[in-house]
């Protein structure tokens, strides 16, 4: 009976003991994981003053540019006494006419002249009608003239300092109706803008402007705006801005194409950099993550300027809130996060 008795608690104890293990076991198995925190960096949104900027394309023109054409056509050239890339300065012969024409013209003109010498003492004697005289008198001024014109177009010099950019014809070849040569001014180079209207009234004559061209990427050339159009294009809302370059090594070349970069002024702006915000993909919506209290907040920004890496928001952020830059594959609204910027 005592032995019975004592195998009947033993079994109760077990029972309990089994028990007691199944209840922790679901309990442990009924209990959540605590969630997992991403680890994120962040930048803090500052107040910075940036520059107004505006670009405008534009292609590179030369500063002053001729083309070299007698005014006589019919003759022969003599000589070109220069070729495409040669410097040349203002007043340098650089074509050299026939002077065969010329030196029959001065005979005709000296015969006219003796002819007219005759006549006139008769003339005056009463052997000559008035009306033979003046048309003596026209025809020799109507040679002189002729004369006078050969003279000009029988040596031909540069009006402009600059280089040769096109030659159409050779030695000997007869005169027609294209230019004989082209020079281009290049020293000095220059850029038509078509500037916006709002910006009329901050633009002026000496605002410098920055250059930059394709061939020397990251360098800048500095000019300054030389002439403004008082006119607005009606179809447009611009007006014209003529901007000059100093190019004295001549690096710049005519032809190239300049992204003219005009500062108009400055504000206070609420800057992040630009890896924090995101594009909603399928739109053209921006939006950031800001981080507050341990949770990631998703939040639509509207975007701005671009300063270096920087990037000005308009709406949707005040200084000081603090935004993720990394991590965005793993972000989410309310999502629990662990800020580590070392």
């Amino acid at each position: 009976m005592k032995k019975s008795l004592i195998m009947l608690i033993a079994a109760v104890a077990m029972a309990s003991c089994a028990s007691n293990s199944t209840e922790k076991s679901e309990s442990t198995t009924s209990t959540p994981s605590a969630e997992t925190a991403v680890l994120v960096k962040t930048a803090t949104a500052e107040v910075q003053t940036i520059d107004l900027t505006e670009v405008y394309t534009s292609e590179i023109k030369p500063y002053k540019e001729n083309d070299i054409t007698p005014a006589v056509a019919g003759l022969h050239i003599d000589k070109i006494k220069v070729d495409v890339g040669d410097h040349v300065r203002q007043g340098q012969v650089i074509v050299v006419m026939d002077q065969t024409t010329l030196k029959q013209q001065e005979l005709n003109l000296a015969t006219m002249q003796d002819n007219y010498d005759r006549m006139k003492p008769v003339h005056e004697a009463g052997g000559v009608s008035d009306q033979q005289i003046v048309q003596l008198e026209n025809q020799l001024n109507l040679q002189k003239e002729v004369v006078e014109n050969l003279r000009k177009n029988s040596t031909i010099v540069s009006p402009i300092s600059g280089v040769v950019t096109a030659r159409n014809f050779e030695s000997g070849d007869l005169f027609a109706s294209m230019p004989i040569l082209h020079i281009m001014q290049i020293n000095q180079l220059k850029v038509m803008a078509n500037v916006s209207e709002q910006y009329y009234t901050s633009v002026k004559v000496g605002h410098p402007v920055e250059i930059e061209v394709d061939l020397f990427p990251g360098e800048t050339f500095n000019g300054k705006v030389t002439r403004i159009n008082p006119a607005l294009d009606a179809a447009t809302r611009t007006f014209g801005v003529e901007i000059t370059i100093p190019n004295g090594k001549e690096r710049l070349r005519p032809g190239m194409y300049a992204r003219a970069t005009f500062t108009m002024g400055q504000r206070e702006a609420v800057m992040v950099p630009d890896q924090a915000v995101q594009k909603q993909a399928g739109s053209s919506e921006r939006y950031v993550y800001v981080i507050k209290d341990g949770v990631a907040e998703y939040r639509f920004v509207k975007d701005g300027r671009r300063v270096g890496n920087m990037i000005e928001i308009l709406e949707g952020l005040e200084a000081g809130d603090e935004v993720a830059t990394t991590s965005f594959t793993r972000l989410m609204g309310g999502k629990k996060v662990e800020v580590k910027n070392e």
